[in-house]
């Protein structure tokens, strides 16, 4: 998991440069980070743009740092190509259901690649659902045990949003990874069905919980 690949390093370097552009220039970044009130207004660019930039550097570490660990499980699974996909799909698909869900405050405001980010490390799961995860870097977790667990969690911080973290679009993010991996590698179905099933609970769960007025 440790070599590196083009397509992930051109991903990270393109992340280091637009998120340090951002950095030293507010007007660059208020531009194209994602705001409920431009997209309104026809920034639809925004919800693209925004998964490049961060808030600072510890936030562009931890996202390239995920980025680092699993990409490589994509690129070696199922091709380059799939990885970018999936990277670009998830980071739109969870900037969507954000917006979704934040399409009536306009004072709403998210930036960084956490959502194409966890796109990459769900399609990891459904690829290789037997690998184990450090949480916390030092906890050992079964890949499919995190997963459905952050997706839970996700959905706990959706509810409450006491928290200056992107809940919804995490989630999408990961849900992107999730439909586009069995799209581009549709012998998941076959491998690892269990895995197929137990991923889609807490998203089922979601739609019902939205459909139904709780969230």
């Amino acid at each position: 998991m440790g070599e590196l690949s083009l397509a992930m390093l051109v991903i990270i370097g393109v992340n280091v440069l637009i998120s340090f552009k951002g950095f030293s220039d507010q007007a660059f970044f208020n531009k194209y980070k994602f705001n409920v009130a431009d997209i309104k207004g026809g920034a639809k660019y925004q919800i693209l743009t925004s998964g490049f930039l961060h808030v600072d550097t510890s936030h562009l570490f931890v996202n390239m740092l995920t980025l680092y660990f699993f990409a490589n499980v994509v690129i070696y699974g199922i091709g380059t190509t799939a990885f970018l996909l999936i990277y670009i799909g998830s980071l739109l698909f969870g900037n969507l259901v954000s917006y979704f869900f934040h399409k009536k405050d306009y004072q709403y405001t998210a930036v960084g690649a956490s959502g194409a980010v966890m796109g990459i490390l769900y399609s990891a799961i459904l690829l290789q659902p037997d690998m184990t995860l450090g949480l916390f870097f030092v906890i050992p977790v079964p890949a499919y045990v995190f997963g459905i667990g952050y997706l839970f969690y996700t959905i706990y911080g959706m509810k409450r949003r006491t928290d200056n973290i992107g809940h919804d679009a995490h989630f999408g993010g990961a849900t992107g990874g999730y439909f586009l991996t069995m799209l581009l590698a549709p012998w998941v179905f076959e491998s690892h069905l269990l895995m197929v099933a137990l991923l889609a609970i807490p998203i089922v769960i979601l739609f019902l919980l939205q459909r139904t007025g709780y969230i």
